[in-house]
């Protein structure tokens, strides 16, 4: 009697089993299938998100600037075979979007772009992203052979702390941050003299300070003169026994305190020690001092001088001039900034 009474009890635990099993085994692929597809979905999107920031890029003319028939290599971190535009800023773009500084560490500093529709072939149009192992010496394509043509166009980013050279002078160090996607050949140039270890020759010979035109912020005074003084210093970055090549005029932005830039196509350059609009855009400019280093700067101005007059214009002249040296800076010293 009393097994027969259990009989129907043990039938009716084993039926409530069979639906607790069969639905926990579809919640759990449920929840499988929703991993995987937001994870596709998420990958979808940002692609997309890269596509639309260099999209978007290709009608702004900001400066996005590279150089041309070179060809950086470097980690992937996107594959142009899958990733195409029409133009290098498109692409140029596309890896600033990766370095916006708001996230941690750059994804991408360098980016390839196949523009030349004959020496690419099936390539043309692919934008490779990609990240150096040091991007104050970004790894090239090296044994090109003679007389081939490189189809390809690159450039780079730097982001924050990134990016930063030291003018190492007895009165101080000036941090510059350079602009290579406003004037990649000129900053090409100066990661040239920093391999060097040495820049002997480079020096500051010229000094005028901001006198009673410009206030300490570098605002003009209104109708104060233009100078002079003209609220500048200015030097040469020419290693001696290395041979100068005429740098290209590049990106020509309005003068600003701080701005460091080339006369003419180099190697005499100056830094600005206030704003000068009225100067137009006529010097290519491919850094900029940090703020907290231009006492520096005002220092020299300091110095005992001589007058002169070159082509008509009043100057001072350093009685003695201040050489200087570049120095690499270490980024873990700059990830404040």
């Amino acid at each position: 009697m009393g097994r027969r009474n259990n009989e129907p009890n043990s039938i009716l635990s084993h039926r409530l089993i069979l639906p607790l099993v069969c639905f926990a085994s579809c919640g759990l692929v449920y929840a499988f299938l929703s991993a995987v597809l937001t994870n596709s979905r998420n990958r979808v999107s940002e692609f997309g998100r890269l596509v639309e920031d260099g999209v978007a890029a290709e009608n702004d003319r900001g400066c996005c600037r590279g150089i041309e028939n070179l060809e950086l290599w470097g980690a992937a971190v996107k594959w142009g075979s899958e990733f195409k535009f029409n133009s290098s800023e498109g692409c140029c773009n596309a890896c600033k979007s990766m370095c916006s500084g708001k996230d941690g560490p750059c994804l991408c500093d360098t980016w390839v772009f196949c523009g030349d529709r004959k020496a690419c072939g099936s390539k043309f149009g692919e934008c490779w992203l990609k990240k150096q192992k040091d991007s104050l010496a970004p790894e090239r394509q090296e044994g090109t052979p003679p007389g081939e043509v490189i189809g390809w166009t690159s450039g780079l980013i730097f982001g924050k702390g990134e990016g930063i050279i030291g003018l190492e002078t007895e009165y101080g160090t000036l941090h510059i941050k350079l602009l290579p996607d406003c004037a990649p050949h000129s900053v090409a140039y100066i990661l040239e003299l920093l391999a060097l270890h040495h820049c002997a020759g480079c020096r500051f010979y010229r000094a005028e300070s901001r006198g009673q035109s410009w206030d300490s912020e570098g605002n003009h005074i209104e109708n104060a003169a233009f100078g002079p003084p003209y609220a500048l210093i200015q030097g040469t970055l020419e290693a001696q026994g290395t041979a100068f090549n005429k740098l290209p005029v590049e990106d020509c932005p309005t003068l600003k305190r701080g701005s460091v830039a080339w006369i003419g196509s180099g190697p005499e350059f100056f830094i600005s020690l206030a704003d000068h609009s009225e100067w137009k855009n006529e010097y290519t400019v491919f850094g900029s001092v940090l703020p907290e280093d231009m006492h520096f700067a005002e220092k020299i101005t300091t110095l005992p001088t001589i007058p002169d007059v070159w082509n008509n214009v009043n100057v001072t002249v350093l009685e003695k001039p201040v050489p200087l040296l570049l120095r690499r800076i270490q980024k873990s010293h700059l990830d404040e900034m």
